[in-house]
């Protein structure tokens, strides 16, 4: 890899208006020093414009747990054509005090108080999973920084990143799966990373005809890419 620097993201917004919290695992020499993936939390309530922070260097998400730290590495991690490892986070809205609690595994993690969103104080109305990259073209040519494993979806299990078993919390606070055509895919550079969607029900092989070696991964997809490369100037 790569890195300048790369995000794991789940979104949670209101509307198209980016009052967004963020969460799950970055890449951030600049930010941290090292090149290692890391838990991450990020908010803002105005588009970026003057409000908002990574994990605690402004006020504003509350951490909770003794046990699990915001901005600490991630330990084992996944490698292409080697073992597999997940991490299950979850975000729902607190129905009594209004604030945006995080789970990662069966452990709590913080919230995000009431306070700091006007709209999302309600409900969100959309979800975001995927990648991103942050790319100043360096020399001209497009970064090499790799997103997931560096490999594109059609790679699939073992080689390719992956979200699965996509779900949403709903208005009774009950876990609902996110059906398949319910999901828009983007990829904005699909020559330098793609993006390939698919669902699997049972314990043998996914819709791409490769077996999930864990089932039942519901709705999932796979993505990523190399960056740089031929293809992807």
């Amino acid at each position: 890899m790569n890195p300048y620097m790369y995000i794991i993201i789940i979104d949670v917004m209101y509307l198209n208006l980016k009052l967004r919290t963020i969460f799950s695992s970055q890449v951030s020499p600049e930010l941290y020093g090292d090149s290692r993936p890391r838990l991450f939390t990020y908010w803002t309530s105005d588009a970026y414009e003057a409000t908002g922070c990574y994990n605690a260097l402004c006020p504003g998400f509350v951490q909770t747990s003794s046990r699990i730290a915001i901005g600490a590495s991630i330990s084992p991690v996944s490698s292409a054509g080697g073992a597999q490892y997940d991490m299950t986070l979850l975000v729902w809205k607190d129905p009594k005090l209004g604030n945006w609690w995080l789970s990662y595994g069966d452990q709590l993690v913080g919230y995000w108080p009431a306070q700091l969103f006007t709209h999302l104080s309600d409900h969100a109305t959309m979800v975001e999973w995927g990648g991103e990259v942050v790319d100043t073209r360096p020399g001209g040519a497009h970064t090499a920084t790799q997103m997931g494993s560096g490999r594109f979806a059609a790679e699939g299990f073992g080689r390719a990143s992956y979200f699965r078993n996509l779900e949403t919390v709903d208005a009774d606070n009950s876990l609902a799966e996110v059906a398949l055509d319910a999901i828009q895919t983007l990829a904005e550079d699909p020559a330098c990373y793609d993006i390939r969607k698919a669902y699997d029900d049972d314990d043998d092989d996914d819709d791409d005809g490769q077996h999930s070696a864990r089932g039942g991964w519901g709705t999932h997809f796979y993505y990523g890419g190399p960056g740089h490369n031929p293809a992807c100037p």
